[in-house]
């Protein structure tokens, strides 16, 4: 988990080019973090920030 988003979205870009699967930014109790969009069930309490696809062209921020 991170603090500084800007830190969490540039990993977020990095880890979904590195494993070539979509990847979600997330937001819980603060903190940020990042999972495997196929990971993250409906029923997690997650503010979702984005999801990273490593087929899109650019980051979206």
């Amino acid at each position: 988990m991170a603090h500084d988003l800007s830190l969490a979205q540039n990993h977020a870009f990095d880890l979904a080019r590195t494993l070539m699967v979509p990847v979600t930014l997330f937001q819980v109790a603060g903190e940020y973090g990042v999972l495997p969009s196929d990971e993250i069930d409906d029923g997690d309490d997650l503010d979702i920030i984005h999801e990273y696809n490593p087929y899109d062209r650019q980051p979206a921020h």
